[in-house]
């Protein structure tokens, strides 16, 4: 009986070991998770910068083409 109550102790010590590990990734998870909606929001972020200062920098070529032909 004694065997079976240290197996049924080291089952019990190996299962809450496991129950910390699945709640630890579950944070990792929940953190890199948030961690990737910040970054894609950033993303679009620039990605609508970049396709602002684009338009600007053909607008002005557009102009300066305008003012090389208009002299």
């Amino acid at each position: 009986m004694q065997a079976f109550d240290l197996e049924l102790k080291r089952l019990e010590s190996r299962l809450d070991e496991l129950v910390t590990v699945c709640d630890d990734l579950k944070e990792e998870n929940r953190s890199l998770r948030h961690r990737q909606d910040t970054l894609m929001s950033e993303r679009a972020t620039l990605l609508q910068k970049n396709e602002q200062v684009r338009a600007r920098v053909e607008a002005m070529i557009g102009r300066l083409k305008a003012m090389e032909q208009g002299s």
